[in-house]
């Protein structure tokens, strides 16, 4: 096996222990023995654990982002909001491993690569095409990303619950996903105000 090969096969171990048992539970001798490797070859490649999961994170960060960006091609925002729906669902389908590493409670030296920091990257893209919308509508742009953090953790929340339940279907956790957020978004009121707590 050449070393390019050995790296990815490490790799790939290391997202399905990180996956099943998280960072803290996976050991470096757990790596080893499943590629059937020495530590020293891990470390060699990683320089630790740590450095593998920042590999493994930084992929399945990029392998995301990548999928919503590219499936954001929809004009109109209804069909946004489905494309970005149904591409984080796709994700978590496809990459079920993947997908449990970025929820898994990441080490306290991972900034990046949290799924809380991939989720805040979605809602930045997701920001742009409601400010927009909100200025169309006479909205207060500056609200903008309250909406987009709003959007994008419900869909994050819902795929979550999605990734154990397996049901309904993924299009129609989609569908129900966009008709509360769309059907809610169609009949925003401009200034919103608590009832219980009283108009002022």
């Amino acid at each position: 096996m050449s070393s390019a090969q050995r790296r990815e096969q490490l790799i790939l171990i290391g997202r399905q222990l990180f996956a099943e048992r998280g960072f803290d539970a996976t050991s470096i001798e757990e790596i080893a023995a499943r590629a059937k490797v020495s530590k020293p070859v891990v470390y060699e490649h990683f320089g630790g654990k740590e450095g593998l999961y920042a590999v493994v994170v930084d992929r399945e960060v990029r392998s995301l982002l990548d999928r919503i960006t590219t499936a954001l091609t929809g004009g109109h925002p209804h069909e946004l909001l489905e494309q970005a729906a149904l591409a984080l669902l796709d994700y978590i389908e496809e990459e079920t491993d993947g997908f449990r590493v970025l929820v898994r409670e990441a080490p306290m030296m991972s900034s990046r690569g949290s799924f809380s920091s991939v989720l805040n990257d979605i809602a930045h893209q997701v920001e742009h095409i409601l400010g927009a919308e909100f200025k169309a509508r006479s909205y207060d742009p500056k609200l903008a990303e309250l909406y987009s953090q709003a959007l994008v953790g419900m869909v994050a929340l819902a795929g979550q619950w999605w990734l154990e339940a397996r049901k309904p279907r993924k299009d129609t956790v989609a569908a129900h996903l966009v008709n509360l957020a769309w059907n809610g978004l169609s009949h925003l009121e401009a200034k919103p105000t608590l009832m219980t707590r009283g108009r002022k």
